[in-house]
């Protein structure tokens, strides 16, 4: 039987034909015995321009395995979920991936033809630099460790329109970047950690003035626990009334996952107030186990109140106000962060300096700070940081 016919025949790893390197391997499989070299250039052509675009034509076998490790397919689910795979299952799996590796050998030997782009085959990495259907036990354990699914290579996505993107450039912060607010930073790992570890966390919501570190600790915490198998998800406000639908997705993957809500806030009437609700508790349909909510906000109780809300016409206006605190309570911890007085706030600007290697006074520190209170109007810890980088990058052309 042919290569191609072999790759019509997967079963277990039948997605890695919806990414490019696969569907384009496809495409080529099936020319190979064909007498027309006219479909097989253009399929080899389409084939290598893939390749090129990852610059991976030095190796059709390493960018096809980067498919294959990052597929959904039930090997990687059941493994990274430390669960057994079935006999007849395991046996697929290891027909498909001869198959795929087979397909790969042959495509990049064919394109040896003066007509064809030459296509390398150089061995991939482990647990796929042997031939892969020996490498089943390999690639369990692999998937033990790093997980399944697009998770595999990345750490943070954006959900929007019913799909997740990758994000490319996560913000690199640390924990130990972020100066002050030590307290809330503390309870946020610790709830962090139990949901880590298998115990009950909750969903937590971090509220208070701008520019105070919020956002920053959310995202610190992804980079401090991406190796324990944490995952974030981005969701903008105007798509949260597709939660259920992430939720459900997220829900049949063995990973943790922290969906992350930035800078929250809704109007009395929109309608991403209850998909929300229902999701944090309140819903038929519970949270799933592995999956926590991160919001932060400037407003306490997240929904915006008027005092027509309090005293206008309506009969029970005790309701309306009751509505439009729910929302909040419904995270079980609440960090509140507040602009720091004075004393806290040089001190943070010194500590800041320090991290960046700049020497600075107590007086210039002093300065520095009143400057900021005057010319910006707080003392957010983001304006120091902001005004820090600008003086680095001064005395650096000095």
């Amino acid at each position: 039987m042919s290569v191609y016919f072999d790759l019509l025949a997967l079963s277990v790893y039948r997605g890695v034909f919806s990414r490019p390197v696969g569907n384009a391997l496809l495409h080529a499989a099936k020319t190979l015995e064909s007498n027309d070299p006219e479909p097989r250039i253009a399929a080899f052509g389409e084939l290598a321009a893939v390749l090129a675009k990852q610059d991976a034509l030095s190796s059709l076998l390493s960018a096809l395995a980067k498919e294959v490790l990052s597929d959904e397919s039930p090997l990687a689910v059941t493994a990274a979920a430390h669960q057994t795979l079935s006999a007849e299952t395991a046996e697929a799996a290891k027909r498909d991936l001869t198959a795929l590796y087979n397909a790969a050998v042959a495509v990049g030997e064919a394109s040896a033809s003066p007509l064809l782009p030459t296509i390398g085959n150089t061995p991939a990495e482990a647990p796929l630099d042997r031939p892969w259907g020996e490498q089943c036990e390999a690639l369990s354990a692999w998937h033990a460790t790093h997980g399944c699914g697009e998770f595999v290579f990345n750490t943070a996505f954006l959900w929007r329109n019913g799909s997740m993107k990758a994000v490319e450039h996560i913000d690199p912060i640390r924990l130990s970047d972020l100066k002050g607010y030590e307290q809330q930073q503390a309870a946020a790992c610790d709830n962090t950690l139990a949901f880590l570890d298998g115990f009950p966390a909750n969903n937590v919501l971090l509220y208070g003035d701008r520019g105070t570190g919020k956002s920053s600790t959310v995202k610190a915490i992804l980079n401090e626990y991406a190796d324990r198998e944490l995952r974030m998800i981005e969701v903008p406000k105007e798509y949260l009334h597709e939660l259920p639908d992430l939720t459900d997705r997220l829900a049949q993957l063995p990973m943790k996952f922290i969906i992350f809500i930035d800078d929250l806030s809704f109007s009395g009437n929109d309608d991403n107030f209850s998909a929300l609700k229902a999701v944090l508790e309140g819903g038929l349909a519970t949270r799933p186990q592995n999956v926590l909510i991160y919001a932060t906000s400037n407003r306490r109780h997240l929904v915006r109140e008027r005092f027509d809300d309090r005293e206008g016409n309506e009969v029970h206006a005790a309701d309306t106000v009751q509505e439009s605190v729910s929302l909040s309570d419904r995270f079980g911890i609440t960090l509140t962060y507040i602009h720091p007085d004075q004393r806290r706030f040089t001190e943070m600007i010194r500590l800041m300096a320090e991290d960046m290697d700049i020497h600075l006074t107590d007086d210039r520190i002093y300065d520095i700070s009143q400057k900021l209170i005057s010319g910006r109007g707080a003392r957010s810890p983001r304006f120091a940081r902001q005004y820090l980088i600008d003086l680095k990058h001064r005395l650096t052309e000095l």
